[in-house]
C-alpha cells in the first residue's frame, strides 16, 4: 500500500510498539453514520472478518469491550456470561471519548485510555486475518489474531444474537 500522508492513530502507533504487522485500509469519505457493513463493501472486504467495536458497563460500573462482525448484533446476555458478569448496558455514545478516548464510529480496540476486558466473537478464529478500526471513522486495520494478541490481551466467545 502506498505511503499517504495520513497521520498514524494512537492504535497503529501500538501495534507497531509491539512489532505487530497490519494493514491500514481507509476510506476517507466516511462518516459516523455509514454502517460497518457499508464501509466493509467500500474497502472490498468480507462483512464477516470485518469486526465492530462495542463497549459496555456492567451495574458495578466496569466496562467490557466486544469485538463482533459488523453485521451482527451484541447479545448482552450472552457477553454478560462470557465476562462473568449479571448483567451489562451498552456504553452510552456520550461516555464513549471520556472513558475510552475514541469517538462513536472511530473505536479502536487498541489504545483505550485503559486496557479494558476484551472478547471477540469466536467466528473471528474462521479467518486468517480480521478488520477493526484504526481508532479513527472510515479507518481501518486488518491483522491476524495471533500478531493482535501481541498488544492487545483478548478472548473468544459466541456473544452474538
Amino acid at each position: 500500500m502506498a505511503k499517504d500522508k495520513f497521520d498514524k492513530t494512537n492504535a497503529m502507533r501500538i501495534l507497531d510498539r509491539a512489532k505487530v504487522s497490519y494493514i491500514h485500509r481507509s476510506w476517507e469519505s466516511a462518516t459516523a453514520e455509514n454502517t460497518g457493513v457499508e464501509l466493509a463493501v467500500a474497502l472490498g472486504q468480507n462483512p464477516e472478518q470485518v469486526f465492530k467495536t462495542l463497549v459496555t458497563q456492567s451495574k458495578s460500573g466496569s466496562h467490557y469491550v466486544f469485538m463482533i462482525p459488523v453485521a451482527e448484533t451484541l447479545d448482552l446476555k450472552k457477553a454478560a456470561a462470557a465476562v462473568n458478569e449479571k448483567s451489562l448496558s451498552m456504553l452510552k455514545s456520550k461516555d464513549l471519548l471520556p472513558i475510552t478516548g475514541y469517538v462513536h464510529g472511530g473505536c479502536s480496540p487498541v489504545g483505550m485510555k485503559k486496557q479494558f476486558v476484551t472478547t471477540i466473537h469466536s467466528s473471528a478464529q474462521d479467518f486468517s486475518t480480521i478488520l477493526f478500526s484504526a481508532g479513527k471513522i472510515g479507518h481501518q486495520l486488518e491483522a491476524s489474531l495471533d500478531d493482535l494478541s501481541r498488544a492487545l490481551p483478548f478472548s473468544f466467545a459466541d456473544i452474538v444474537v
